[in-house]
């Protein structure tokens, strides 16, 4: 009895004054996933033990899981732990090519990664986005293509919509909103090229 006790008051909710009205958001919107629900729970479920992990199983295990469900991915693959793929069967990785730990591939859109490319530490390649312009707030998804011999650095963001050309390179930390050429290397926010690589 002799405690004080702290009172918490809930405020009821107010009617909001936004112009945005996200309750009337259409999540299929045009937007289809490509595969059953099924399909979706038990690629979740592999997701889960083999591909979010820390535990170090083998690229090789990892590209066999992919390719079950659907993605193309090439010879030598190799893929680190606590790698984020949101649609598998929207994956396209060419031979040889490096993805590090941490790295997110929100593929709503199809995603290309080029053969010998390199996709560091928690980078995220992120092909979905939304219409600000319109009060429901549409999807306005777009595909993202890694070229051949391109190097994606460390907790880089790449857009929907974004082409990285063959053999370029995107410094660590970069936004990357808009197409970038081959053979450059590109630093920034937003991203733009600075030097040639070779």
């Amino acid at each position: 009895m002799g405690r004080n006790r702290k009172q918490v008051f809930l405020m009821p909710p107010s009617p909001s004054t936004t112009r945005v009205r996200l309750d009337r958001f259409d999540p299929a919107g045009g937007f289809q996933r490509g595969r059953s629900r099924p399909v979706e729970v038990a690629w979740y479920l592999c997701k889960v033990v083999f591909f979010l992990s820390a535990w170090p199983w083998p690229s090789r295990w990892k590209a066999a899981v992919l390719r079950g469900f659907g993605a193309r991915i090439g010879r030598g693959v190799v893929i680190k732990p606590r790698v984020n793929i949101h649609l598998p069967w929207r994956l396209v990785v060419g031979d040889h090519a490096w993805i590090g730990e941490e790295v997110c591939i929100l593929n709503f859109e199809p995603v290309t990664i080029g053969a010998h490319a390199c996709v560091s530490q928690r980078a995220f390649l992120c092909t979905g986005n939304h219409d600000f312009r319109d009060v429901t707030m549409p999807y306005r998804n777009g595909p993202i293509t890694i070229g051949d011999g391109a190097w994606v650095g460390a907790q880089v963001f790449v857009a929907p919509g974004v082409e990285v050309g063959v053999e370029a390179v995107v410094t660590a930390g970069s936004v990357v909103t808009r197409s970038l050429p081959p053979a450059m290397v590109c630093s920034g926010h937003p991203c733009l090229p600075v030097k040639p690589r070779w």
